[in-house]
């Protein structure tokens, strides 16, 4: 009966100065490592006495650790597994945004292909009508012929004339296709070389305002006759004699018969001889100059 007293004194000592010793680390101890502590001291003091105390409480600490570690890993085992899961799944929605940028970019590049035909298209259009207009503009000022009238001895282009010639050159300029001839006179009075000279000036005179409207200098044709086509022998005849003919002639287009001579038709209006047309309207010979 003593035996058995003195071997629970033992054991309960020797698991009091282990609980101390373990008491004194710093390190906190897992739940596991209690419970085996106890558990092996008290089987191993039953068994074994105090020498077997000690053992079976150092045993069931090693025990209740390892069990605690096995705890341990399977749960960083299953972090690892969600983890991994929401790696794929984030490499899955990864693959989707790709696919769906991927996509976009070709709709965006299908697009733009579509946008550039539209505007080609459009572009083609407009150049069909404007080419449509043009030629339509060049058929309708086609074979127009007038006459701008001048004072004697003067290149100067009245006002309201000048209005008028920059209205058709306007016209001139929209119609690539047209041709216009500007052929300069001057009546009998004078010497040739002056009247020459003069009739120049007037034809040069005219060509400015058709440069001056956009018209290219290849599409005007640019004469001057001075007294040679002179046939008036009196002040009205004379008048319409100092003169800038103006003929329109669209490309392609047979030639336009040209007078070069006072025919009764402009000692008549002064307004040409084509039909009665006139793209710059005519003008009145100034009174009183001969």
């Amino acid at each position: 009966m003593k035996s058995a007293c003195s071997r629970v004194v033992w054991t309960v000592g020797l698991m009091g100065v282990s609980v101390v010793a373990l008491a004194g680390e710093t390190k906190p101890a897992p739940p596991q490592e209690p419970v085996g502590f106890v558990t092996g001291g008290i089987i191993g003091g039953f068994a074994a006495g105090p020498i077997g105390a000690v053992i079976g409480a150092g045993i069931g600490t090693w025990l209740g650790n390892r069990v605690h570690r096995a705890g341990e890993a399977a749960k960083a085992e299953a972090q690892v597994a969600a983890l991994q899961t929401d790696k794929m799944q984030l490499q899955t929605e990864t693959g989707a945004l790709l696919a769906q940028k991927h996509d976009l970019t070709e709709t965006n590049q299908a697009l733009m292909g579509r946008l550039t035909d539209l505007s080609r298209t459009v572009d083609a259009a407009r150049s069909a009508n404007e080419a449509a207009a043009q030629e339509e503009a060049a058929q309708v000022l086609d074979g127009l012929q007038g006459d701008v009238l001048f004072r004697t001895g003067s290149a100067e282009i009245a006002p309201e004339m000048a209005q008028g010639i920059g209205v058709l050159a306007e016209a001139v300029a929209k119609s690539p296709a047209l041709k216009v001839r500007v052929d300069g006179y001057a009546d009998a009075r004078g010497t040739a070389a002056a009247n020459l000279e003069l009739s120049e000036a007037r034809a040069n005179a005219v060509r400015d305002l058709f440069l001056a409207a956009g018209v290219s200098d290849a599409s005007l044709e640019v004469n001057a006759f001075g007294k040679s086509r002179s046939v008036a022998d009196d002040p009205d005849g004379r008048a319409l004699e100092r003169r800038v003919r103006l003929t329109l002639q669209a490309e392609g287009a047979s030639p336009v018969a040209r007078s070069e001579t006072n025919s009764p038709a402009d000692r008549g209006g002064g307004a040409g001889d084509a039909g009665g047309r006139s793209p710059t309207g005519g003008a009145q010979p100034p009174a009183g100059n001969e």
